[in-house]
């Protein structure tokens, strides 16, 4: 495997270990949310944590397909996650965390597409770049519910 393919799998790891990270914050929130806009908020909730676990898969297939072993365990996967956000009980304390960890894996993705494209793995860039705009867009989402 060549240096830049090796650089590429430790991205997708750090991603993967994001978008799980992030889907236990999610999965956590819509388990616990109240108040006034519950439903809604439940029901995002539920679109996020199905769209990230799908994800999951996808990161860690194309790790395979690189030739590299995916991160396989809870331990691997917080360990490459970074710090867990801290617990929350409002319904727009959840929003404003969850709007700052999709800010978090926004970034990552942002810099391992830069590392895709230096190893010109373009199948990789895609997804990413698909990743990213998935975030984004959930981002505006959560920012405008908050306007």
């Amino acid at each position: 495997m060549s240096t830049q393919t090796q650089n590429t799998v430790e991205s997708l790891k750090k991603i993967l270990g994001g978008t799980f990270r992030l889907y236990v914050q999610t999965h956590g929130y819509h388990w616990n949310v109240e108040g006034p806009d519950f439903r809604q908020l439940h029901a995002a909730f539920e679109e996020q944590y199905t769209n990230l676990w799908e994800a999951l898969d996808e990161v860690a297939e194309r790790i395979r397909a690189l030739g590299a072993y995916a991160p396989g365990s809870v331990t691997e996967l917080m360990a490459l996650a970074g710090p867990e956000a801290g617990p929350v009980q409002s319904a727009n304390d959840m929003v404003k965390a969850l709007l700052s960890s999709h800010e978090g894996v926004a970034a990552e993705l942002r810099g391992a597409i830069k590392v895709a494209q230096a190893a010109e793995d373009e199948v990789t860039v895609g997804m990413l770049t698909d990743r990213l705009e998935w975030h984004e867009k959930e981002m505006w989402m959560m920012r405008a519910g908050q306007a």
